[in-house]
């Protein structure tokens, strides 16, 4: 692997919590990777959404693919700019671990259920996952990751939680920037966001190419593909233009990146830490950006279809949330053994880790 001087180097990690001997075989960040992999949180993000609940269809988005999408651009942006692969895949697939079930509209019923108990935030919850609630290994409790995948999974954090953190914490406390690899997965997270949100809604009939006309950015590539290509069907145009804007919006983020290599000259990771924000888009990627979160937000989030999906899913957290605090006997041992754990926190935890269907299914049998 040809590294950089400014990339992440796994011989150089912070280190973990919990010390460890080395793989004679695979480097720190592989291991990490391998870990996050084989866990079952890892797993459950197969049936928890993304936008389109799980039994809306086969064909849409979950946690898992969404997950996969990141790692993919992630690794492909890494190799590009002579960052770590690995770490970066290893943030990727690691960073919507503490997802609740049913999308964002499941994450703001659980923040209001805990807005007197300290909140719920996903990032917060992805750490505390591999951290904490991850219980395989004999020695210690969650995963016991390098530092510098944990750092790339907490994208965001107040400050009050960011004194709790340590080391981890430092950089919201101090306004510093992550690792280079951190920074390429958080924009390659909102890259595999933009495509698959237009895909899904595509292809669940809410968005029509007269309607994503109205992205200027998404009206060049429509233009160019219909174009060219008489006697393609719709699918396959709309293939073609993705195909298209991704590898634009990439080449972007690549170039105006390598500018801001050139122009501060990071010479290590730590250096890196200490500059503005490196990985970037251009100041018109960027518009473009906003555009597409607008459009998304307008037409495919506040959709009557994706609406009344959210308000079954806030009906079912704020029923189990209720649930099992009258009936805290019946959550697992396993999500209890933190000393000193708040009754509240404990039940955010078990059904933060719940997937769509289990959720689902067990409201029906409250409800029965």
């Amino acid at each position: 692997m040809n590294l950089a001087p400014y990339a992440s180097n796994p011989a150089k990690s912070k280190g973990r919590i919990f010390q460890e001997s080395k793989s004679s075989s695979r480097n720190d960040f592989q291991r990490d990777r391998d870990r996050i992999i084989h866990s079952a949180s890892f797993r459950r993000l197969q049936y928890k959404t993304q936008v389109f609940v799980n039994h809306e269809g086969d064909m849409f988005r979950s946690r898992l693919t969404h997950s996969l999408e990141v790692s993919q651009i992630s690794r492909a942006v890494a190799r590009t700019l002579n960052c770590h692969e690995d770490l970066c895949e290893a943030i990727a697939l690691a960073h919507d671990l503490g997802h609740t079930p049913f999308g964002h509209a499941g994450q703001d019923a659980l923040n209001a259920c805990m807005r007197n108990f300290g909140g719920f935030e996903h990032n917060l919850q992805s750490l505390r996952v591999v951290d904490v609630l991850e219980k395989k290994y004999a020695n210690f409790d969650g995963l016991n990751l390098t530092f510098e995948v944990r750092e790339g999974i907490l994208k965001h954090c107040s400050k009050k939680n960011a004194q709790k953190l340590g080391d981890l914490g430092i950089r919201f406390i101090m306004n510093r920037e992550p690792s280079l690899e951190a920074q390429i997965v958080n924009l390659a997270d909102e890259i595999a966001y933009l495509h698959h949100d237009l895909d899904d809604g595509f292809r669940s009939g809410i968005l029509s190419f007269e309607k994503m006309m109205e992205l200027n950015l998404f009206e060049i590539f429509f233009k160019e593909v219909s174009n060219a290509h008489k006697l393609l069907s719709s699918e396959q145009i709309m293939h073609e233009i993705l195909r298209l804007m991704m590898n634009s919006i990439i080449s972007d983020l690549c170039n105006e990146s390598f500018k801001n290599i050139k122009k501060f000259k990071p010479q290590s990771a730590d250096n890196v830490r200490e500059l503005k924000n490196i990985v970037c888009f251009s100041d018109e990627m960027g518009a473009h950006f906003k555009e597409f979160k607008k459009f998304s937000r307008t037409n495919l989030y506040e959709h009557h279809r994706i609406k009344e999906m959210s308000v079954r899913a806030s009906k079912i957290i704020y029923s189990l949330f209720a649930y099992f605090y009258d009936n805290y006997n019946k959550i697992p041992e396993s999500f209890k053994s933190e000393k000193e754990q708040s009754r509240e926190r404990v039940i955010a935890d078990y059904v933060a880790g719940m997937t769509d269907r289990f959720a689902n299914n067990l409201y029906k049998d409250m409800s029965s």
